[in-house]
């Protein structure tokens, strides 16, 4: 069995909602990621800005924005020591402007993810995975960055038989199964 860590981003607050704004108690990616560990076991660690974003979600995707126009690297709050322990990362974040979160960069430029497996998902309102699947494997040069889960944010709380599914999938990929994953999904 892997070694596995399981690194996310999340907003809980107001995000964007099936076309309104709803206060989250907690995030929808933090949802998700909670049911990764309780399909694969492994270790949780969210990341963290120092500066936080603002309360009022139409401000905060402002902000995040400029971030991505100034290809800004936020400050993280903490970091792990060490990923040398782990063989398995499963990396998630929402998508924000097509992409990954600024602060996600953060974290991946921080580390050497040289044979290491990266297993990205996010959570999203319609733009999928975006090109931060892309972007992982430009700021995570070395590792190799299986096929990702896209969950529509709204549905989240509902989604833990389609993330446990891919969840054990994707460590079989571990082993040598990615094509699978990536038919399956495709599939439906």
């Amino acid at each position: 069995m892997a070694n596995i860590l399981i690194v996310y981003y999340s907003r809980k607050g107001q995000n964007y909602w099936n076309g309104s704004i709803k206060n989250l108690p907690k995030g929808n990616t933090e949802i998700v990621a909670e049911m990764i560990q309780k399909t694969v076991g492994g270790d949780l660690f969210e990341i963290e800005t120092v500066k936080e974003y603002p309360v009022d979600y139409t401000e905060c995707t402002e902000v995040a924005k400029e971030e991505l126009r100034a290809n800004a690297r936020p400050e993280l709050k903490k970091m792990p020591e060490s990923i040398d322990a782990y063989d398995v990362i499963f990396l998630g974040y929402p998508c924000w402007w097509g992409t990954m979160p600024m602060a996600v960069y953060t974290f991946l430029e921080h580390f050497d993810f040289t044979g290491k497996k990266i297993v990205p998902f996010c959570t999203h309102e319609g733009s999928c995975m975006g090109g931060s699947v892309n972007q992982i494997k430009k700021s995570a040069p070395g590792a190799i960055v299986l096929e990702g889960l896209p969950i529509h944010g709204a549905e989240a709380a509902q989604s833990e038989g389609e993330v446990s599914v891919w969840a054990e999938k994707s460590l079989s990929a571990e082993a040598g199964e990615a094509g699978f994953i990536k038919r399956t999904l495709r599939l439906g």
